[in-house]
């Protein structure tokens, strides 16, 4: 028996496993030809990064427009930094964005599928195994270094202005024989396993990335860790043991992993394994100034997943938005294809920015109130009570109470609103996301509408303009002229009207106070009348909502109703006689 193997023996006496045992396992999967199988591999040690959605949306679409399988893993090897709860937070915000995994965890306790466990601190046999395999091989060999020996290599290569790392002739303990492991193991010295790489070669290494195309690196010389003194393994060695086992086609990642492919495409070969097909996937920038950067966990508030949830965006708006920085055609896609479900649309590795796709919330805002200008009322009403619900209580207690001069059921209340010029050809896009609601829909509601009526009464009436001032109205009213127009239309507004005859009733109106009918009389006699029946229909606005621009206006008293107005109008007058 070689060296080697005797090594391999008294290091892992009685494995539970060997490679031959774990390949039958985790047989090839049994899927159609050219289905894909990809991972999301995140850490449970703090929230969802947007950046990790976007890129474990890129592996989900591959798996499932090619009938394969995406699977989430959890490496949660590093027990210092992992949160409470951390698995269920990875897990509720995939599912939050619809994103479905096929196999994985799905809780801190619970998985499926039948290539786990799918947490690494689970897979301790498996890493093992591979483990055992390397050394027997003479591939790899256990290093008994203390902290302080490897500071003192470290230091002497920083002093030669050498790279520094173990390998080569700083790599003390690389040739070992059996007796000196047997002995310092018996004096009890802890040990970490480490790869034993090629020395010196200069020799370089190709990678055909399925996003950044061919690359060429140094071939890995360092001797890294493969396990830890506690036999927790290095990220470097469990994601290439698990993909192999996990039966992953597909590797995408983020393209600060670029630096160790050489690392990974060195185990494969030592393992005599298929190299998967490897993407690297340019982060999500973000203008800083004049120049880029990567969004930042620590200075974004848009970096968190939740964040989209607060704001009240829509799952569908974010996925589509994201869908648009993985490919740009996309967006002409949805153009023609205004009705299709998004996972329609088939991602293409080699479409995607190898440079990294720019952040723009003014576009994930266009997206999003695009996506819920189509909602239908009932949807509108729910996606509203559901966010405020969680995101403002207090909004969501006005939702609820009971509104004077409304319906009796404040829900229907809501959707009434909420049905004001929706399912149109061209519906409004006032809503950009369920957070504009207080400000788009709050003047609805008295105890919000109240609290601005002094406000009101500046907008009708300014008790002092600036040069740069720009007036609501053709010309400045006078505050009586304006009392005179509420008053009137307290009393003529009649919510069965058409809206030909509600328009004739305000135009009728207008004229009795002064103002021309239309706006071409007006200009062609400006000093002649008091302003246009445009003006007359802006007076009316404001003092209802307090607000210059709104939905259809008739709509919006028809679902105001005549004591709602009647009271609003009559609080307006009193504040400005």
């Amino acid at each position: 028996m070689k060296q080697s193997q005797l090594i391999a023996k008294f290091l892992y006496p009685q494995p539970k496993y060997t490679l031959q045992d774990l390949e039958s396992k985790f047989p090839k999967r049994s899927l159609p030809e050219g289905a894909v199988v990809t991972r999301f591999a995140p850490s449970p040690t703090g929230f969802v990064h947007i950046g990790s959605v976007y890129a474990s949306l890129v592996s989900e679409r591959l798996a499932h427009q090619s009938q394969g399988v995406f699977f989430l893993r959890i490496e949660d090897t590093d027990k210092k930094r992992e949160i409470d709860d951390g698995v269920s937070e990875i897990v509720n915000s995939l599912a939050q964005m619809n994103i479905c995994f096929d196999e994985g965890s799905t809780s801190e306790t619970s998985e499926k599928g039948s290539y786990g466990p799918y947490k690494q601190s689970q897979r301790a046999d498996i890493y093992q195994a591979a483990a055992a395999h390397l050394v027997a091989n003479g591939l790899a060999y256990p290093c008994f270094c203390t902290e302080e020996e490897l500071s003192k290599i470290r230091e002497s290569q920083e002093k030669d202005k050498l790279t520094p790392g173990y390998y080569g002739q700083w790599a003390a303990h690389r040739n070992l024989s059996l007796e000196q492991i047997e002995s310092f193991i018996k004096s009890g010295k802890a040990y970490v396993i480490r790869l034993k790489a090629p020395e010196n070669t200069g020799v370089k290494v190709a990678l055909n990335d399925l996003i950044k195309g061919h690359i060429e690196m140094p071939e890995n010389d360092h001797d890294i860790v493969l396990l830890k003194s506690d036999g927790i393994p290095t990220y470097h060695f469990a994601h290439v043991v698990d993909d192999h086992f996990m039966r992953t086609t597909h590797v995408i990642r983020g393209d600060e992993w670029l630096s160790s492919a050489p690392l990974h495409l060195q185990l494969f070969s030592y393992f005599n394994w298929p190299l998967p097909y490897i993407a690297h996937i340019s982060p999500i920038l973000k203008m800083d100034g004049t120049s880029k950067r990567k969004l930042s966990k620590r200075k974004d508030p848009e970096a968190a997943v939740s964040f989209y949830h607060e704001q009240g965006y829509p799952d569908q708006a974010v996925i589509e938005y994201l869908i648009n920085l993985i490919n740009s055609g996309f967006e002409d896609w949805r153009k023609a294809n205004p009705s299709a479900l998004n996972s329609e649309f088939h991602i293409d590795l080699q479409k995607m920015n190898g440079s990294g796709a720019l952040f723009d919330i003014v576009k994930l805002d266009d997206i999003s109130k695009e996506i819920i200008s189509k909602y239908t009322r009932s949807e509108a009403t729910e996606n509203s009570l559901n966010w405020a619900q969680k995101y403002n209580p207090e909004f969501y207690r006005i939702l609820n109470s009971d509104q004077s001069g409304s319906p009796s059921d404040p829900k229907e209340y809501l959707t009434q609103i909420l049905s004001i010029e929706r399912g149109n050809e061209k519906p409004r896009k006032d809503i950009e996301k369920w957070r504009d609601l207080p400000a788009y829909l709050g003047f609805f509601y008295d105890s919000l509408f109240d609290k601005n009526v002094n406000e009101i009464c500046e907008i009708l009436c300014p008790s002092q303009t600036s040069e740069n001032s720009k007036s609501i109205f053709s010309k400045p009213i006078d505050k009586s002229i304006i009392v005179r127009c509420l008053k009137e239309y307290s009393e003529i507004f009649d919510a069965s009207d058409s809206n030909e005859q509600w328009f004739d009733k305000i135009k009728a109106m207008a004229v009795t106070l002064g103002f021309a009918a239309d706006a071409k009389a007006f200009k062609a006699q400006k000093d002649s009348f008091a302003g246009h029946s445009g003006d007359v229909c802006m007076i009316i606005r404001v003092a209802v909502s307090g607000k210059p621009k709104t939905p259809d206006l008739l709509q919006c008293l028809q679902v105001l109703g005549k004591q709602k107005i009647k009271n609003r109008l009559l609080k307006i007058i009193n504040t400005m006689v």
